[in-house]
């Protein structure tokens, strides 16, 4: 018999290890996605199984009858990762999670809904979770009590994303940067250079594109990374010596490249203006700083720094903090509207071959037990009994089923 205590959740997550760690617990993928999910689900008997890893966490998601145990843990995921150190198996209650029934329930609601995340409230876990299923369900690995779970899944986490602010605010400095340079002055016609091409400024160029900012020149030390980038935003790129040339041709400033010295001092910075008078926006998103403090304290210089940002950044994370806690009352209403959800879907289970069987009955009594009594009757009359009994049989249908659910209410 099906229940709520066979939702069962296995998770290795930031709370547990380092970041850095967590993909030792890793789905190992040495045939397919496919082929590697589904003997990992046939080798242990699942009945139900959801995978999901992401960059700061992995989860299990299963309906089964399996005893979470020590034991079962160890075998667990020396199955799913043979490479896995011998140590690491035998202590493996040190680094895993696992949930059952309400807890199973309440963890995959706010997982979903970012309030679990390293970083709370991005909705990226929520599109992560959505492709996880499609993928688990596409391929037979859930079945009808995930897919139950999945529609109050999907439910919640839009409750708590419309009705708590728990995702406003941004967290990350570029964002953060991109945010503050959109409430300047400065508008998508700003000729905007980028100094360094590694993984920041690529962010930051990406940005740019997405607000529409089209008068982009890249300077970087390197060319051929300079070049990858300009052809991703169709951009010009220089070689960062080239910047005492741009001669005032920039509003805005965006730096950040591996020197642990400062790039622009106030003598190149001069050069850069070529008497150009006007104010410039100077984000410096390096550390160390690539821009000098006399650059910002000599001349007409709106200037946004790391340190500004990160301070920022830790403000936005406790304000969605905050929010996590009137999303607490959310995911318990939803845990109970899914609790008796499956009662329902239980009882409906239970009850689905009522209808069959009823039907047997009344084709039995026309066709069999009342047959030549029926024979006997005019047509008005057959058609008469023959009303009565489609309306019977409707009636006897809806009666147990409706008795059922008020008795799992009360």
């Amino acid at each position: 018999m099906s229940s709520l205590s066979e939702y069962k959740v296995i998770t290795v997550t930031h709370h547990n290890i380092n970041v850095n760690d967590i993909g030792h617990f890793f789905l190992r993928k040495s045939d397919s996605p496919e082929a590697s999910t589904r003997a990992i689900k046939e080798f242990f008997g699942i009945q139900e199984f959801l995978y999901l890893e992401t960059c700061n966490r992995v989860t299990y998601l299963m309906y089964s009858e399996l005893e979470m145990d020590e034991a079962f843990l160890e075998t667990f995921f020396s199955k799913v990762n043979p490479e896995l150190e011998e140590k690491t198996v035998k202590n493996i209650s040190k680094f895993v999670s696992t949930y059952e029934g309400e807890a199973a329930l309440k963890h995959v609601f706010e997982l979903a809904s970012s309030m679990d995340s390293l970083v709370v409230g991005e909705r990226e876990i929520f599109r992560q979770y959505r492709k996880a299923y499609e993928f688990n369900r596409s391929h037979g690995f859930t079945g009808d009590h995930l897919r139950l779970l999945d529609k109050s899944i999907v439910q919640t986490a839009k409750e708590v994303y419309h009705n708590t602010k728990i995702g406003e605010k941004p967290l990350s400095v570029v964002s953060l940067a991109i945010s503050t340079l959109l409430k300047s002055n400065v508008n998508a016609g700003a000729k905007v250079l980028l100094i360094g091409a590694g993984e920041t400024n690529a962010l930051v160029a990406k940005f740019l594109k997405k607000y529409h900012f089209s008068d982009i020149k890249i300077y970087n030390r390197s060319l051929h990374n300079a070049q990858e980038l300009s052809e991703e935003i169709n951009a010009d790129s220089f070689h960062i010596k080239e910047l005492e040339n741009v001669a005032g041709a920039f509003d805005v400033i965006f730096v950040c490249t591996s020197a642990n010295d400062v790039i622009i001092d106030h003598k190149l910075y001069k050069q850069m203006l070529a008497g150009d008078t006007s104010q410039k926006t100077i984000i410096d998103l390096a550390v160390p700083r690539n821009v000098s403090l006399e650059v910002v304290e000599q001349n007409d210089v709106h200037h946004i720094d790391i340190e500004g940002l990160r301070k920022l950044s830790e403000e936005n994370l406790e304000f969605r903090k905050l929010e996590v806690l009137k999303a607490k009352p959310i995911i318990a209403k939803n845990l109970i509207a899914f609790s008796n959800l499956f009662i329902e879907r239980k009882i409906e289970r239970s009850l689905a071959h009522v209808p069959a069987e009823i039907a047997a009955v009344k084709s039995k009594a026309i066709n069999s037990v009342y047959k030549n009594r029926l024979e006997d009757l005019d047509t008005e009359a057959q058609n008469l009994v023959l009303e009565m009994m489609d309306y019977m049989e409707k009636k006897c249908v809806s009666v147990p089923m409706r008795l059922a659910k008020k008795h799992s209410e009360a």
